[in-house]
């Protein structure tokens, strides 16, 4: 492999201490950071990490954390790095291509989230429903589907981010990769989930203002560019010197784009592969049951706007100002491996903004390499506990003995993670080779696992059958497309958009075809309610009950008093509806994303006029304050309560007689913690014979 200086046109523009700052002393600070938060919320908040709020926090995050952390989660590097080269690449129809092929997963997802909850109420990862219904067969085989792309896209983090932050500050790949986990980490031991769920948000926030300081500083206050008309018209003079094949008149200006076309396509089939990824349905577990679904809705919107703007933003900027003096490697344009390697965002804050920007680019690439890491190394760590070693080590382990495990295979992914990285760097694959070809070995997974929990009528043997020989056909078909067009199979060639489509396609669809045949030779008739009482809470469940903090002792106890509950029904009714809600809502928005958007303006081969394009900008910044306000504000909304008890915790105000906090408004608190109760007890959480009340 060449040397970086054979590979990057630049050298580095910032100094090594920058990267290693941002690196090692942010980490460093979110590590402390959120350890403390996770004791303070032990200490105060009776949040004890057994291995219940370790997992799944308790099944009770509201709306808002769930929408950031689904945000967080699909925030990868590739989706800043690679939906900006696309922008470069194509103009105006890459962004878009992009966010909408990427998000309608997350909104169509809430539907099977939402069954997840309504069925298996105390799972603590999906893949129990799997062992529960089929056996040890397809149990093994959904999981290594989940943990192959666990892995792959934890590696794809690392690959992207170091790239980043070698280019930008010179520092080591290999030592980034290892040193990016660190953090993660950490605060992942210390709090688990819900610390998760936390830093999602914290990074979230800081995307969303840095995103909306970019989108200023282009369309806005800048020097090179500073408008949405001299865009156009830089736009259009590189239309000129270097027309887009494909493009409508060659122009950067048009959704009329074969290239773009083909990248809604490969991310229709990619995006779907991460609903393969368990921590997506660990962050619905975790979710409180009647905030699951408006979560990935809210959050399947609210992440649209990241590749949308950034990469309107930084991919466009990076098309039009590429052959002014300001542009890094002015007169050359970007060479290929910096193509692949996202590199057209971090030069194009460069070219803009400074090194002001530069270091913009490299916190926004830190947070959402990390808090995604954070996410997987939650996943990866529920998907080992309870699918290896409690399925088939150890079926008897105890709470405190999963937790030990856990404690164990958190540093221990992330350290295997780093070095495949490192291998991955070193054989030359790039964060867009990762993302786009994922699906292709994935996604034959996606349909027959969400009929697991979805039909009934589903066979064992349909799903072995469709998801194993539908990844060996999309393997076939995007190997051998790349050979018949190409005449060789290499990583460019495989790079390709016609052998992705062919890939991800065939592993997307074959299953829909195949999955039913199988199963009507033989259909299956499972009993759901077999879900509820086969799948039950840890036996060191903890619950916070009017102030005190109540330990579980005997798992069997769990669902005694489940049997004709009408609170039970009633929830049961609330997520009926809450699922056919979902459903209406991801239908229309995916037709709305995929068709009645693109197509027409595809069809009519329309070329913006600068007034259009004025009013695109305008609503890239509708969009852009709308997901910052929501992602930022929803959550502390909803946590109002919580924050006036810490208020109170840390002005020492009085406390009352059992031990509680009387917070200023304290109506709301206590029927708080009294909803709290209730669910805990009518779901079987509590047993009067079983309980050990501590003070």
């Amino acid at each position: 492999m060449s040397s970086m200086e054979d590979i990057f046109q630049i050298p580095p523009p910032l100094g090594l201490g920058v990267g290693y700052g941002i690196i090692v002393g942010v980490g460093a600070l979110f590590a402390v950071g959120m350890s403390l938060t996770s004791w303070a919320l032990s200490r105060y908040m009776n949040e004890v990490q057994d291995s219940e709020m370790f997992m799944t926090a308790k099944h009770s995050v509201k709306t808002g954390l769930t929408a950031s952390a689904v945000v967080s989660s699909w925030t990868i590097a590739a989706t800043l790095l690679t939906s900006t080269a696309y922008g470069y690449d194509y103009g105006v129809s890459g962004p878009f291509w992009y966010a909408a092929a990427a998000s309608v997963q997350i909104m169509l997802f809430s539907v099977a989230a939402i069954e997840l909850k309504r069925r298996a109420p105390n799972a603590q990862t999906f893949l129990q429903v799997a062992k529960v219904r089929y056996g040890t067969g397809v149990h093994v085989v959904f999981s290594l589907y989940s943990f192959i792309y666990q892995v792959i896209a934890t590696v794809n983090l690392l690959v992207g981010g170091s790239a980043v932050f070698a280019t930008m500050t010179g520092v080591n790949r290999d030592a980034s990769c290892f040193l990016f986990p660190i953090g993660v980490v950490i605060y992942t031991l210390a709090g688990g989930i819900k610390a998760t769920f936390i830093t999602d948000w914290i990074h979230t926030v800081i995307i969303y203002v840095i995103m909306l300081m970019s989108i200023f500083a282009v369309y806005v206050t800048s020097d090179v560019i500073g408008s949405p008309d001299r865009m156009w018209d830089l736009l259009h003079e590189a239309s000129v010197l270097h027309p887009v094949d494909g493009n409508a008149s060659g122009s950067y200006l048009t959704m009329r784009s074969e290239g773009g076309g083909f990248i809604g396509l490969v991310f229709v089939g990619a995006g779907f592969a991460a609903a393969v990824d368990s921590q997506l349905f660990q962050k619905a577990i975790a979710a409180d049951p009647r905030s699951t679904s408006n979560g990935y809705i809210l959050g399947g919107i609210c992440w649209f706007a990241i590749p949308f703007v950034l990469a309107s933003t930084y991919g466009l900027a990076a098309a039009a100002s590429e052959h002014l003096p300001q542009w890094p490697t002015y007169p050359n344009r970007m060479n290929v491996y910096e193509l692949s390697s996202g590199i057209p965002m971090p030069y194009a804050a460069l070219a803009i903004m400074g090194k002001g920007g530069s270091i913009g680019v490299l916190l926004t690439v830190f947070m959402a390499v990390t808090s995604a890491m954070s996410s997987e190394t939650v996943a990866t760590t529920a998907l080992l506990a309870y699918n290896l070693y409690k399925a088939y080590i150890d079926p008897n382990a105890t709470g405190k003995q999963i937790m030990t495990f856990s404690h164990w295979v958190t540093p221990g992914f992330g350290i295997c993670t780093a070095a495949i990285a490192v291998g991955f760097n070193h054989a030359g694959f790039s964060v867009g080779f990762l993302v786009t070809a994922i699906g292709i070995f994935v996604d034959s997974a996606i349909i027959p696992m969400a009929c697991t929990i979805m039909w009934r009528k589903q066979s064992k043997a349909a799903a072995i059958i469709a998801p194993l020989s539908c990844s060996v056909a999309g393997i076939l078909a995007w190997v051998l497309t790349a050979y018949t067009h190409y005449g060789v199979v290499n990583i460019a060639s495989l790079s390709a958009n016609l052998p992705l489509v062919a890939g991800n396609m065939m592993a997307l669809c074959g299953p829909a075809v195949l999955t039913p045949l199988i199963t009507f030779t033989k259909p299956d008739h499972f009993d759901w309610t077999i879900l509820k009482t086969q799948i039950k809470r840890g036996d060191d469940e903890h619950v916070t009950l009017h102030g005190h903090a109540v330990e579980i002792r005997n798992a069997e106890a769990h669902g005694a008093l489940m049997h004709n509950s009408a609170e039970e029904r009633e929830e049961q009714e609330a997520l009926l509806k809450a699922r056919n809600r979902s459903i209406y809502i991801s239908l229309f928005l995916t037709l709305s994303f995929l068709i009645l958007w693109p197509i027409p303006m595809y069809g009519y081969s329309y070329v913006f006029t600068k007034t259009f394009f004025r009013g695109w900008v305008v609503m890239l910044f509708l969009w852009a304050f709308f997901a910052a306000l929501t992602i930022t504000l929803l959550p502390i909304w909803e946590a109002r309560g919580l924050l006036r008890t810490g208020y109170w915790h840390l002005t020492k105000r009085k406390r009352v007689a059992t031990g509680v906090p009387d917070i200023l408004d304290g109506t709301e608190a206590r029927k708080e913690r009294e909803d709290v109760a209730s669910r805990s007890v009518r779901n079987g959480h509590v047993n009067g014979n079983n309980d050990r009340i501590m003070e």
